[in-house]
């Protein structure tokens, strides 16, 4: 049974501005069938090496596009003090709230809402967090530069986090996924014959370099231990075919925007050559 949301949900600006949208909450209710206890250890893991902690104790966490909501479950379990979830998607922001309802019933230190990092009205009541996290999701807003943005002032003045992981910028082969990933959010006939003609480019590919380069076992590329995200691979995968809006950016461009605004770079994990993301941590200077 599709889990069903108990907020009433208004979309916001993102709906006028993209007609053509994926639905990640469908593939997030999907997932939410096989999260266990080690997923949600590895989701920590992963927040914790990226944030260089060890726990999040005493600090107020935001999560925008929290999607399942592993990562706003992560961040209660290491101790935040406040975590605040929100997701344009509906059907995200219901698997958010499925998720506190098994591990967290009536933490009123979680909050779960509908709402839109294109907003600004709604940005604004917000206030201000000391990590705010984003994961894959400012490139698919329609919007991404404005949203990059949009995310400074939720920011602590004292020397808040930013956590964010944006797609690298392939050339004419992120052009052309492009044009995929909107063909297939837009006509749902066409799903079922590009998932076949990708998925076996996929694992035809992830063959060769398993084999070929990297010279370990192609099976481990499915199991949990390839996931340091706690994600699943399958998953994985329909949210990379369908996940349209979609943007790119380079790392440098990023830097630089996020430098203008007065933050500094304390972590970045790049993707190389390659359409996966690179993930940066920022830090909010003093008086920035």
């Amino acid at each position: 049974m599709p889990i069903q949301s108990t907020s009433a949900l208004k979309l916001g600006p993102q709906g006028a501005a993209v007609n053509v949208r994926f639905a990640f909450g469908k593939n997030w209710q999907r997932f939410l069938r096989c999260l266990d206890e080690e997923r949600i250890v590895d989701a920590e893991t992963s927040l914790c090496t990226l944030l260089e902690v060890e726990n999040l104790k005493g600090k107020s966490f935001l999560d925008i596009g929290c999607g399942s909501g592993l990562f706003s479950l992560a961040a209660m379990r290491l101790g935040a003090l406040k975590v605040h979830s929100f997701d344009y998607d509906p059907q995200s922001v219901a698997c958010t709230e499925e998720l506190k309802r098994r591990y967290c019933a009536g933490a009123a230190n979680w909050t779960i809402e509908q709402g839109s990092v294109l907003d600004p009205s709604y940005l604004s009541r917000q206030g201000q967090f000391d990590v705010v996290y984003s994961w894959g999701v400012l490139h698919h807003t329609g919007d991404m530069w404005q949203a990059l943005a949009n995310v400074i002032p939720l920011l602590s003045q004292g020397g808040g986090t930013l956590f964010i992981a944006l797609y690298n910028d392939e050339g004419l082969q992120s052009r052309l996924w492009s044009k995929v990933k909107r063909t297939y959010s837009r006509w749902p006939l066409t799903r079922p014959f590009l998932v076949l003609a990708f998925c076996p480019y996929w694992l035809v590919k992830g063959l060769i370099v398993d084999v070929v380069f990297l010279r370990k076992n192609p099976l481990a590329r499915y199991g949990r231990s390839h996931q340091a995200r706690g994600m699943t691979y399958f998953t994985d995968l329909l949210d990379w075919l369908g996940g349209y809006p979609f943007e790119v950016a380079r790392p440098g461009e990023i830097l630089a925007f996020y430098r203008k605004n007065g933050f500094e770079l304390v972590n970045l994990r790049a993707a190389g050559r390659g359409h996966g993301n690179n993930e940066y941590v920022f830090v909010k200077r003093q008086g920035g």
